[in-house]
């Protein structure tokens, strides 16, 4: 890990040991991160000068998919899970941009990201941040303050952004984005955004061994196998598609085209 001065963490946080969730937010340029976490970047950084590029497509592509939702299809209420940390750009403010009176639950298992959400994107009545495991959605979905916020007898928008890449394949992914559907009602929709593999670039083996070995797995997958991820549900257009390129007729972000294709979008709906 890099050398330098101890840093200062809150209580139970080790920062000698990266976490996805604090590599993210230095792509995005935040102040959230450590030594460690900016060693890991900076190696993926290296390998692929675009990596923070496709993270800020990402934030578009949720924005996109959030506008969406709220503006255009009614929905009023979102669990975002696997929230990470705040940025300048949130959920809830792309839902209530677009529908006044929008509520929003943030979900994380990271202590740091508990921590600082419950600090700066609680709002009462629009927003509130509880620790949960996507792994237990029954937890999730029956926490207290969850249902104070989110009547689960109406539509709901889950928000599985840059989460799904970190679950294995011998702990199904595709049976995990599924365990979710039952607690949702009809109407609802699933985002997901997840690192893509086109099977074209030899720096994707590199750069899996990197996000591998510095945060204990980050698995890139073709696009076909996400679609499969999606079982259960519509997949409304335009399907499984690059995060800088899904629904750019939406709100403008910071890119005008596809860089590269390393993190994918796609939405679906409950029937």
């Amino acid at each position: 890990m890099a050398d330098g001065p101890p840093e200062n963490a809150p209580p139970g946080i080790d920062p000698s040991t990266p976490t996805f969730a604090r590599v993210y937010d230095y792509f995005l340029g935040g102040k959230d991160n450590f030594a460690a976490d900016r060693e890991v970047a900076d190696m993926v950084m290296g390998l692929v000068p675009e990596a923070p590029v496709v993270a800020q497509g990402n934030r578009v592509a949720i924005e996109r998919a959030v506008t969406h939702l709220a503006g255009e299809l009614g929905i009023d209420q979102f669990v975002d899970i696997g929230s990470g940390l705040p940025t300048s750009s949130n959920v809830h403010q792309f839902a209530t941009a677009a529908s006044p009176g929008a509520r929003v639950v943030y979900v994380d298992n990271d202590p740091i990201v508990l921590a600082h959400g419950r600090a700066l994107l609680t709002e009462t009545g629009v927003a509130t941040f509880i620790q949960g495991d996507l792994y237990e959605p029954e937890k999730i979905f029956t926490d207290p303050a969850l249902t104070a916020l989110i009547d689960l007898d109406r539509p709901v928008g889950v928000i599985l952004a840059a989460i799904i890449h970190h679950v294995p394949d011998d702990r199904d992914p595709a049976g995990v984005v599924r365990a979710l559907h039952r607690f949702l009602p009809p109407g609802s929709h699933v985002m997901l955004t997840h690192l893509h593999d086109a099977g074209d670039d030899p720096r994707v083996e590199e750069a899996k061994k990197i996000l591998q070995s510095g945060l204990g797995g980050s698995y890139f997958r073709h696009s076909s196998e996400i679609e499969r991820f999606m079982e259960g549900l519509t997949i409304l257009e335009p399907g499984v598609e690059l995060v800088t390129a899904w629904r750019p007729d939406g709100p403008a972000g910071p890119l005008e085209h596809p860089l590269h294709s390393q993190m994918v979008a796609v939405l679906g709906r409950k029937d």
